[in-house]
């Protein structure tokens, strides 16, 4: 199975979380992606953008603490932070498990 996303450092619960329902369930298929690909991701997943999750996400990577990010390193990975905002496509709402469609249709939360 492998260690767990908890395993890379700078990464809690909420991170596993969040990394589980973008389809990443350990450490080795998060290095193996790259914190880029990672991201998206969880972007494309629903997760809401946050730059310092993502820089916390980039420095565990290389084993560094998330406060470890200044300077001139931080501002470029503000810029890949951004295109990848950019360029984030949310999950398809008709992509969603059926049980919960009908459930947010049975609610009026969607009017899909």
């Amino acid at each position: 199975m492998g260690q767990p996303v908890s395993a890379i450092r700078n990464l809690g619960p909420a991170s596993v979380d969040q990394f589980a329902r973008a389809g990443i369930h350990t450490a080795d298929e998060l290095r193996d992606l790259g914190a880029d690909a990672a991201y998206a991701k969880l972007l494309a997943s629903g997760t809401r953008p946050h730059f310092i999750g993502y820089y916390a996400l980039v420095m565990g990577l290389q084993g560094r603490p998330w406060n470890d990010c200044k300077g001139a390193e931080k501002d470029a990975l503000r810029v890949r932070f951004d295109a990848l905002c950019a360029t984030s496509q949310p999950q398809d709402p008709d992509d969603l498990p059926a049980e919960l469609a009908k459930f947010l249709r049975d609610t009026g939360i969607t009017a899909s």
